[in-house]
């Protein structure tokens, strides 16, 4: 199919072939028959990926700064890489769409196919043929609006939640500042209201159309006296400011226009440097409006499909898209005048030229994608690369996932290791699959994992989604018969552990979890100058690990499992790799602090079997600028300390020896993959030995019930039969 992105590194706007996405629980897969493209929100994307590496940097000084933080903590090359990679990826566009339902993934109760909806929300409505939308930002369209009208309901809603907060009644006034596409709304739903509408813009153009539309409408320079005539100089209840500009002119107008008490709401992006003086005096109430309304943001109610009762939110975004559609459906509203320009979808990137050099007057653009009665099913896979699949390669791959990670480190490591044969990468989403795959050298892209699961040309699955699925994508794809290489963690649960280990005994298939670490060349040489130490170690592994925010979807119990789970696990391996042994008791205590997640700061303490004692300080209320990781090991009249995968230095009989990585931080991905290869080519053994790899896992598990319990977990040794 065909979706327009933007290029964030050329600034270039393209129209991309992508595999169509697939519905997943709590959403429905739309043929998009039109979409609206944002002449504000969409031209500020397109206008910064346009500028120069300078000019970015200009926008974004906050970047900046954690870029150079970066390049000081993991080098200039790991740095240069990790920023490439950012601006390489493809963003997709548009947020404001109507097409037709084409299919429905569980729990999709209302909704059926061929039912005609109005879609929103940035990254589902966007500019392609076929979209995957959450049931709360869908919206059935009544019988008598057409798509093109139906295209407007996201923009709709924007202006409804503006109107809503003004708390505006039949009667007052209300003066509307900036006639764009978002003002002209907001004037009709206030005139709709029975509120008397006074609008003002600098373009004569958009005061004309206004006027047309129902309102009273000035240039910007007869705004205060026009505006001190329409209300008999009293001022105006209520002033919604709907225009787009990075000066706060908007702002010291509302004060002007705005009554004793009034209520200003700020819709579009304008400056908010408020005039203190005049907004004081008139005790004005300034409220900035957050888009479409209560559950915007949200993931609960955005992804997760959880609404709020209506009797505690009677508008959210979803009622208040309904609420706009009704409104057009009642003739109460009229979008058909404001519409300017409409492209077919393969002159998507004309669209957006249009918008961005301004070379003639435009208000609604729309974008229109061919509609058949009968549309053939599209293919399940876009093919990228014809040569045929070299049958004696030891890995012929297939890759579930492609999120921020595998796109900036472990694909690109993988393009380095020979012997691997890319065949496959699937994505829910299909753009990141699509671009993923081409710029990896894959056969082809998808969105569908049954794809690489079915494929007899792949005997090797890299699962790299989000970790709830991971158990469940491994034990599907060692029933498939494929060897299976699974990032961090294995499984959320003993239960999911107990599956996987149910599915590799007696498959022959050989498994592989992404404990990268103990590759790193920094850790060998470590591990190598604790050979024979015959006592216990004592190792102290400290990890500042930074916040992540409190809605970030690792922090979520179903889908991440918590940070512990997610990325302690990592570090407890590092610490049985060292001591040759996974661990046999693990106690766990906690940073509590009110207001924070609590899981987030944990200090575990781990035993094994001759009497080692690690301990993790997982902490993440510290300083991102320091350095993330320090492991300092004691034993055998030894000591080594490895300092962020950068620098180690040993001490032994008094003589000390240093290695360094200047440039690069080299964490181990490449060697993990390498030696994963290698394995399957002769048949083993595994890289991880199982009682490693297991114990690991159930020893992070461990780690969670014993910091909930406050009393040390004993870890049962796992038997496994390959």
């Amino acid at each position: 199919m065909k979706q327009v992105v933007q290029d964030m590194r050329t600034g270039e706007t393209a129209l991309l072939d992508v595999p169509v996405p697939q519905p997943g629980p709590g959403q429905a897969l739309v043929r998009t028959a039109i979409s609206l493209v944002s002449a504000g929100t969409e031209r500020m994307l397109v206008e910064f990926a346009a500028r120069g590496m300078v000019g970015k940097a200009r926008a974004r000084p906050d970047l900046v700064r954690q870029t150079l933080e970066k390049a000081r903590r993991e080098g200039v090359l790991t740095t240069l890489e990790a920023v490439r990679n950012r601006l390489d990826q493809p963003m997709p566009l548009g947020y404001a769409s109507a097409g037709t339902v084409v299919a429905l993934g569980e729990g999709m109760a209302g909704f059926h196919v061929g039912q005609r909806v109005a879609c929103a929300g940035g990254g589902y409505a966007v500019h392609a043929e076929y979209a995957v939308v959450p049931k709360n930002l869908l919206a059935p369209l009544p019988e008598r609006v057409d798509f093109e009208a139906g295209a407007f309901a996201t923009l709709g809603a924007i202006a409804l939640h503006g109107f809503r907060l003004a708390q505006l009644q039949v009667g007052e006034r209300v003066a509307v500042i900036g006639l764009g596409l978002l003002g002209q709304l907001a004037s009709s739903i206030a005139n709709a209201a029975g509120c008397q509408v006074f609008g003002t813009d600098p373009d004569p153009a958009r005061v004309d159309l206004a006027r047309r539309m129902g309102a009273q409408a000035v240039a910007r320079g007869e705004a205060e006296a026009a505006g001190a005539a329409f209300t008999g100089g009293i001022g105006f209840d209520a002033v919604l400011i709907c225009a787009d500009t990075p000066t706060s002119d908007p702002v010291e107008l509302a004060g002007t226009l705005a009554r004793d008490r009034a209520r200003v709401v700020a819709l579009g992006a304008v400056g908010l440097n408020v005039p203190r003086k005049l907004y004081y005096e008139k005790e004005l109430s300034l409220l900035v409006s957050r888009s479409y309304g209560p559950g915007r943001y949200d993931p609960a109610y955005e992804q997760g499909g959880r609404d709020y009762p209506i009797g505690y939110v009677r508008w959210t975004e979803g009622r208040n898209l309904s609420a706009f559609l009704d409104l057009l459906a009642q003739d109460r509203l009229a979008v058909t005048p404001l519409i300017t320009h409409r492209f077919p979808i393969e002159r998507a990137p004309e669209a957006y030229a249009l918008i961005k050099d301004r070379r003639e007057p435009f208000l609604a653009v729309l974008l229109t994608y061919p509609q058949r009665e009968q549309a053939a099913p599209p293919p399940p896979r876009l093919t990228l690369h014809a040569p045929p699949i070299t049958a004696d390669a030891p890995v012929r791959l297939g890759v579930l996932g492609a999120g921020n990670f595998a796109r900036a480190v472990l694909l690109p490591a993988l393009s380095q290791v020979k012997g691997v044969e890319r065949v496959g990468l699937v994505t829910a989403s299909g753009i990141s699959a699509a671009h993923a795959a081409r710029r990896h050298g894959f056969r082809y892209a998808a969105a569908d994992e049954d794809q690489i699961l079915a494929d007899e040309n792949i005997n090797t699955v890299a699962v790299l989604t989000r970790h709830h699925l991971h158990a469940r994508q491994t034990v599907a794809a060692l029933q498939a018969g494929k060897h299976v290489f699974c990032e961090k963690p294995l499984a959320l649960s003993r239960q999911d552990l107990e599956r996987v280990a149910e599915a590799l005994s007696g498959s022959g298939r050989m498994l592989m979890v992404g404990f990268n670490r103990r590759f790193a060349p920094l850790a060998r040489h470590m591990k190598a100058a604790l050979e024979g130490v015959s006592g216990p170690l004592a190792v102290q592994y400290r990890v500042n690990a930074g916040p992540l925010p409190a809605d970030h979807w690792l922090h979520d119990p179903e889908q991440g499992g918590g940070r512990l789970l997610g990325e302690a696990c990592h570090f407890i391996d590092f610490i049985a790799f060292l001591v040759g042994a996974p661990p046999v008791r693990v106690a766990a205590t906690a940073l509590h602090e009110a207001g924070r997640y609590s899981e987030d700061d944990v200090l575990i303490t781990l035993t094994f079997p001759n009497g080692s004692v690690g301990t993790l300080a997982y902490l993440s209320q510290g300083d991102r600028s320091f350095p993330k990781e320090r492991v300092e090991v004691f034993g055998g009249g030894r000591v080594a300390v490895l300092d962020d995968f950068r620098s180690l230095e040993v001490v032994s009989g008094g003589r000390r020896r240093r290695w360094r990585s200047w440039l690069r931080q080299d964490k181990g991905h490449r060697a993990e993959w390498e030696a994963f290869a290698a394995a399957i080519a002769s048949g083993g053994p595994p890289p991880i030995a199982y009682d490693h790899l297991f114990g690991v896992s159930l020893a992070t598990l461990a780690a969670r019930e014993a910091l909930r319990r406050d009393e040390p977990v004993e870890v049962a040794t796992p038997s496994i039969r390959a």
